[in-house]
C-alpha cells in the first residue's frame, strides 16, 4: 500500500467524555488503540467529529498526548488546529508540535468569511509554523467559504502544505488538481468514498470508520490493485451504516451513539449545542450495523 506522512485510512475520532461532559481520557486511549486494531494507520484527532468547536484548547492538547501516548508510532496522529483566528491556530500548531503530532490539519478559516487570498496566507502561517506536513481541510458546508480551485494551486507551492481533505464533492476540480498537482487528497466524507478513490485519492479521513475501519482498509487495498468490482461490494455492503451514521442527524451524536451500543466506549455524551442520539435513531444504527455486518 502506498504510504503517506497521514496514513491512508484515517478516522476523524470523536472525543469519549463522561455523562458529566468531562474529558474521559482513559476512554480517548482505548478508542485510539481500538481504531488502530481495526483497519486505521491514521487518526485525526480535535476535529470537527471531536467536537473541536466545544472543547478548549488545553483539552485538546490533552486528547492528543493522550491518543499519541497510545498509539504514537502505530498510527500516524494528526491533530486539528484550524479556527478561524490565524494567530491562535499558529500557537496550537506549535504546541501539537511539541506534545508528539505527526501532523496538521488546518480548516479553512470559518464566519469571518475572508478573502481567497486571505485563506492562503493563514494556511501559510499555520502550516509553515512547524516542520509537520499540514492537510487543508475544505468543507464550505461548515465554514461558509469553499477553496477556490486556484487558491489550492497556490497551496501546493507551500512545501509543508501535503493534502486535501475533500467534503466539498467538486470532483472535476478533484481530478483536476490531482493530476496537476502532488496534493494527497483525502475523501472527508463518507458517502462519497468510493467515488474519490476511483478518481485518484489516496485515501479516507472518515467517521463511519469508527465501525468500519477494516473495511475501508480493504476498500482503499481493493482500489490499489484494480479491483473496482470488490471495491464498489464493500461501498454497496456499508451503504445502511453510512447513512445511518452521516444522514440520520450528525456525524459526531451519531458515532459517539454506535461506539456505546457496540461497547466500545462507555457514554454517547456531546456537549451542547449537539445532543445524544434519540432511541429512535439508536435503533436505526443497531439496524444498520446489523445490515452492513458490523454487529
Amino acid at each position: 500500500m502506498t504510504s503517506s506522512p497521514f496514513g491512508r485510512v484515517l478516522t476523524a475520532m470523536v472525543t469519549p467524555m463522561h455523562d458529566d461532559g468531562s474529558l474521559d481520557l482513559d476512554g480517548i486511549s482505548k478508542l485510539a488503540a481500538h481504531l488502530a486494531d481495526r483497519g486505521h494507520d491514521g487518526l485525526v484527532v480535535n476535529g470537527t467529529t471531536g467536537e473541536s468547536a466545544t472543547t478548549t484548547d488545553e483539552e485538546n492538547f490533552a486528547t492528543v498526548k493522550a491518543v499519541v501516548d497510545a498509539v504514537g508510532g502505530r498510527v500516524k496522529v494528526t491533530a486539528g488546529v484550524g479556527t478561524n483566528d490565524t494567530a491562535h491556530s499558529t500557537r496550537v500548531a506549535k504546541r501539537m508540535a511539541e506534545l508528539g503530532a505527526d501532523a496538521v490539519l488546518i480548516v479553512t478559516p470559518y464566519y469571518n468569511k475572508p478573502t481567497q487570498d486571505g485563506i492562503v496566507e493563514h494556511f501559510r502561517t499555520v502550516a509553515t509554523a512547524t516542520d509537520l506536513p499540514a492537510m487543508a481541510y475544505d468543507i464550505p458546508g461548515r465554514t461558509g467559504t469553499a477553496l477556490a480551485t486556484d487558491t489550492i494551486r497556490r497551496l501546493a507551492e507551500i512545501d509543508q502544505l501535503k493534502a486535501v481533505k475533500d467534503a466539498k464533492g467538486d470532483f472535476f476540480e478533484a481530478s483536476r488538481l490531482i493530476a496537476e498537482t502532488d496534493l494527497l487528497w483525502f475523501s472527508g466524507d463518507d458517502v462519497v468514498n468510493l467515488a474519490h478513490l476511483a478518481q485518484g485519492a489516496i485515501g479516507v479521513v472518515s467517521v463511519v470508520g469508527h465501525v468500519a475501519g477494516a473495511e475501508y482498509a480493504e476498500m482503499v487495498a481493493a482500489m490499489d490493485r484494480g479491483d473496482l468490482p470488490r471495491a464498489r461490494e464493500i461501498h454497496t455492503r456499508l451503504i445502511p451504516i453510512v447513512d445511518a451514521i452521516m444522514d440520520t442527524s450528525q456525524g459526531a451524536i451519531q458515532a459517539k451513539a454506535a461506539l456505546k451500543l457496540l461497547g466500545v466506549i462507555d457514554s454517547d455524551f456531546c456537549r451542547l449545542p449537539l445532543l445524544p442520539a434519540p432511541e429512535e435513531h439508536r435503533a436505526l444504527l443497531r439496524d444498520a450495523l446489523t445490515k452492513s455486518g458490523l454487529m
